[in-house]
């Protein structure tokens, strides 16, 4: 009787302490010079998703997350990093925000995935960094594509512990990066040779003035001109304007023309004039003929806005692909230039 009374008290001590798999991931670090007071964990697939976890003042936090297995990303305030969570995993961050990205480190349930994916994105920046890359024929571009895919391959496989899933979308997100970085070459290439320095720019003729009458580049030689194209539905060219606004006024009445082309489709006619009159918007605003169908459009390869341009006072091109107005280094090129 002891005996099957001992056997049932063994029984029910097992069935306690078997552990149910947990339906959430905890997430957990420490982050050294840190720029915010919280951290924002948003999804790649999902823009209704999205976390903020607390940072406390040494640096140290710690949450929980029920999540759908798949891609996410730490923000920082600043800076971004990408993220692997699938439910029951326990992941441990750390970095330091000065040296942002080398110093990604996960350790935990699921590091292995997260390590490689930090990783990657290393990689992936010094391939858009190196301009003599893009510089390359075709020929010898496609070469050193096979050669960064078998270097991508191999680490992928070298690594232990991931999921097949997560492997399979790994290897189709590299199909799609290698088909981006063809076209990306090609706009580059094109860029720096068809329309490198010196080279007299393709032409916008009679382009509406929001002022009154037409507009053609003609109109504004001897000057520098400085083209902002962009839409009124897009989101980091809205972003611009007041640093747009602000290099206008610091350049007030000097030997330049500052430019707004938009490409807004006819539909959105209306929605132009008005954004043009609600942030008092300055310098000439004209409206592209064409949206993106426009000649000048298309001669400069434009294929993803806000865009800048800056074309001598005899209409010959200083850059295709000029600083934005939010970067330091648009006005070191303006003093370069003694505008």
């Amino acid at each position: 009787m002891k005996k099957i009374m001992y056997l049932t008290i063994a029984a029910l001590t097992a069935v306690a302490c078997k552990q149910e798999p947990k339906d959430y991931v905890t997430f957990s670090g420490k982050i050294t010079n840190q720029s915010s007071d919280s951290l924002v964990i948003g999804s790649n697939t999902d823009r209704n998703f999205q976390k903020r976890i607390t940072v406390d003042a040494d640096g140290a936090f710690s949450d929980t997350l029920k999540v759908v297995t798949g891609g996410f990303y730490v923000f920082d305030g600043t800076e971004s990093t990408p993220l692997y969570l699938k439910n029951g995993r326990d992941i441990h961050l750390t970095l330091d925000t000065k040296q942002f990205d080398e110093t990604v480190l996960y350790t935990g349930s699921g590091a292995s995935a997260n390590n490689y994916l930090a990783k990657k994105a290393l990689d992936q920046e010094a391939i858009f960094a190196d301009e003599t890359m893009f510089m390359m024929i075709k020929e010898d571009f496609v070469a050193k594509l096979e050669t960064i895919e078998s270097d991508f391959m191999k680490n992928l496989d070298e690594i232990s512990g991931l999921d097949t899933a997560f492997v399979a979308n790994e290897k189709k997100g590299f199909d799609e990066l290698k088909k981006y970085l063809l076209s990306y070459q090609e706009d580059k290439f094109f860029l720096n040779t068809v329309l490198r320095k010196g080279k007299n720019s393709p032409k916008f003729i009679a382009y509406e003035n929001n002022a009154g009458g037409k507009t053609s580049l003609d109109d504004l030689k001897g000057k520098y001109v400085y083209i902002d194209v962009w839409a009124t539905w897009c989101g980091p060219c809205i972003a611009e304007i007041p640093y747009l606004k602000e290099v206008e006024k610091a350049y007030h009445g000097k030997n330049i023309e500052f430019v707004s082309l938009s490409i807004d489709e006819p539909k959105d006619y209306d929605k132009w004039k008005t954004m043009i009159k609600e942030k008092e918007l300055g310098g000439i605003q004209l409206l592209a003929d064409k949206a993106w169908e426009s000649e000048f459009v298309k001669n400069y390869r434009i294929n993803g806005i806000p865009r800048f341009i800056l074309i001598d006072p005899k209409g010959n091109i200083i850059t295709p692909d000029a600083p934005r107005p939010s970067m330091k280094k648009l006005k070191e090129l303006f003093g370069n230039l003694s505008i």
